[in-house]
C-alpha cells in the first residue's frame, strides 16, 4: 500500500536530517523525488505543486539557519502532508444507528456492509444487516452468505422488488438492533433513478449516517464522486477500499480531503477482519 511513496518520504527526510548544506541542487534533487512519488500515488498535480513549492522556498530561505532550518523543513513536509490527507473524523454511534451505503458497482459496498457489521459486532452492539439492493439479483444472496458466515443478523426479501416496501415490511422487526446497516442499489453512475431512490428511502428511513463506498483504484476521480454523491445525497463520510491493491490509493484519500468528505475506514485486503479506522496521523507515521 504506497510503499513507494513511504519509501521516497523517509528517504527524503533522511536526505534533509543528514545534509551539511541545504542548497539548491540538494534541494532540486528531493522535490523532484517527491512530485514523482506523489504524482505515482495519483495525488493531484495542482496539490503536489503547492507542497513542493512550499519546500522549496522553505529550503531556500536566508533567514532561518542550520539545524533549525533542517527540523523546520522536516515539519513542514510532515504538516504538509497530513494536510492533504485531510481531518481525522471518526464514525461516533448514537443510541440508536441507521446507517445507508451507497456506491457505485463494482465498489464493494456489499462485502464492506460485512466487515463494518463483524467490526461492531465484534465491539458488543446488536448489529442487523437489511438488504435493500433490489436490483442486482447476486446482492441479496451476497449479504446472506455474508451475514451467515459471520453470524450476523440479517432481513432479506428475496421476492420483494421494491426497496421502500422491503424497509416498511421488517422496520418493526428492527427496534431491537443498535446498529442497522442499510445495502442499497449500486449503478454504473449516479443516475436520476438512483437518486430518487435514495432520496424516497431517505425520507423514510431518516438515517443517521450515509456512507459512500469506493474503491481506491479510482484514484483522482474520487473527488468528482465524492463531490456529487455529497452535493445530492448528503454523504456524512467515505469508506475507501481496496487500498492494498492499488497504487493509486494516495489520489482517493487526497482527493476526499479535498471535497471535505471524512475518510472513517479503509479495507485493505479480502478477509472479514481486513479494514481499519482511517487515522490521518497514523496513516502518515506508518508511511514515514
Amino acid at each position: 500500500m504506497l510503499e513507494k511513496l513511504g519509501e521516497v518520504l523517509r528517504k527524503a527526510t533522511d536526505r534533509i536530517a543528514n545534509a551539511i548544506f541545504l542548497d539548491k541542487n540538494l534541494v532540486d534533487s528531493i522535490v523532484r523525488d517527491l512530485q514523482r512519488a506523489l504524482l505515482e500515488a495519483d495525488v493531484n498535480v495542482f496539490l503536489v505543486k503547492q507542497l513542493t513549492d512550499k519546500i522549496k522556498q522553505t529550503a531556500l530561505d536566508e533567514r532561518v539557519k542550520g539545524i533549525e532550518k533542517k527540523e523546520h523543513l522536516i515539519k513542514l513536509l510532515h504538516d504538509e502532508l497530513l494536510a492533504l490527507l485531510g481531518e481525522s473524523k471518526k464514525l461516533n454511534l448514537q443510541k440508536e444507528n441507521r446507517i445507508i451505503f451507497l456506491g457505485l458497482y463494482g465498489a464493494g459496498k456489499t462485502t464492506t456492509i460485512a466487515k463494518i457489521g463483524n467490526y461492531f459486532a465484534k465491539r458488543g452492539n446488536k448489529v442487523a444487516l437489511v438488504g435493500l439492493d433490489v436490483h442486482r439479483p447476486a446482492a441479496k444472496e451476497q449479504l446472506k452468505q455474508l451475514a451467515e458466515k459471520n453470524k450476523l443478523d440479517y432481513f432479506i426479501d428475496f421476492d420483494e422488488k421494491n426497496a421502500l416496501k422491503t424497509w416498511k415490511k421488517f422496520k418493526p422487526k428492527l427496534k431491537d438492533y443498535k446498529i442497522i446497516l442499510i445495502d442499497t442499489a449500486g449503478r454504473h453512475t449516479l443516475d436520476k433513478e438512483l437518486v430518487e431512490e435514495m432520496s424516497v428511502l431517505n425520507k423514510e428511513i431518516k438515517p443517521t449516517e450515509s456512507i459512500l463506498v469506493m474503491p481506491a483504484d479510482i484514484g483522482q476521480a474520487a473527488k468528482k464522486q465524492s463531490e456529487e454523491f455529497k452535493n445530492i445525497l448528503n454523504i456524512t463520510g467515505v469508506i475507501i477500499t481496496r487500498m492494498d491493491s492499488t497504487a493509486k490509493g494516495g489520489g482517493a484519500l487526497t482527493a476526499c480531503a479535498e471535497t471535505k468528505a471524512p475518510v472513517y475506514f479503509i479495507t485493505t485486503g479480502e478477509k472479514i477482519n481486513d479494514m481499519e479506522e482511517f487515522d490521518p496521523k497514523s496513516f502518515l507515521s506508518r508511511l514515514l
